[in-house]
């Protein structure tokens, strides 16, 4: 359990807030290893025991159950004929075939677009790769062929090598991103991250003033600045 000191430091992240309830309720919820699907109304239950000074808002609470539930392990565990837990790890009701279709359903969908979100950042990464060898490739002196002709004689003008410009490709031109308002910042829009070269697609999952924490289509949950999001 945490300790008073503890309990006054706010916690700003929903990483942070997921450990916290780690932490609080280890036999209902867990970082790494088997994952034990909720009971329904969980929310309530942990809503009623925050107090005051409790490191964590509701709100914060609804988007912490929001990313764990939605995490790849917690789906999978989520079976026909498993149990429920409550705060104390107590088992309660069995999940049936109609929600544990959905979980699976859901986890087929994240996955896919996990996939698709990565050989798009690869093939993206190839043509900018296969570009700037292409350029390399064709920046090439091209006048020493005619400057090893001999100059007629009955003209005294040698002949002139082609400018830089005339033999120099023009640079591909970037790719343009478009900001995406501030007032369209929410939790659950979809928006590009530039990471490096490269935009990544992901998902909104909590805005605390000028940051934003976002989940990339990998899973992995990042904090961001608001002026690097980009509509999608």
């Amino acid at each position: 359990m945490t300790t008073p000191t503890e309990q006054n430091q706010k916690l700003t992240t929903t990483k942070d807030v997921i450990a916290y309830l780690v932490t609080e309720y280890p036999a209902c919820f867990s970082l790494t290893g088997e994952v034990k699907p909720l009971k329904v109304g969980i929310f309530q239950d942990l809503a009623q025991k925050l107090e005051p000074e409790s490191p964590i808002s509701k709100t914060q609470l609804r988007q912490a159950l929001r990313v764990y539930t939605s995490s790849w392990r917690y789906l999978a565990a989520t079976k026909q004929g498993v149990a429920r837990v409550d705060l104390t790890g107590t088992a309660g009701d069995i999940i049936d075939e109609q929600q544990a279709e959905h979980a699976a359903v859901t986890l087929k969908e994240s996955k896919a677009k996990a996939a698709e979100k990565r050989k798009s950042r690869q093939a993206a990464a190839k043509a900018e790769t296969t570009a700037a060898d292409s350029e390399k490739a064709t920046d090439k002196p091209r006048y020493k062929k005619a400057m090893n002709k001999a100059t007629p004689s009955h003209s005294k003008a040698a002949v002139k090598p082609k400018s830089d410009a005339a033999r120099t490709p023009a640079p591909a031109a970037p790719v343009k991103l478009e900001a995406v308002a501030a007032d369209a910042v929410v939790v659950g829009a979809n928006v590009l991250v530039k990471l490096g070269q490269t935009p990544m697609l992901a998902t909104v999952l909590e805005v605390n003033k000028g940051d934003v924490t976002v989940q990339l289509g990998s899973g992995m949950v990042i904090k961001t600045r608001q002026d690097s999001l980009y509509l999608a």
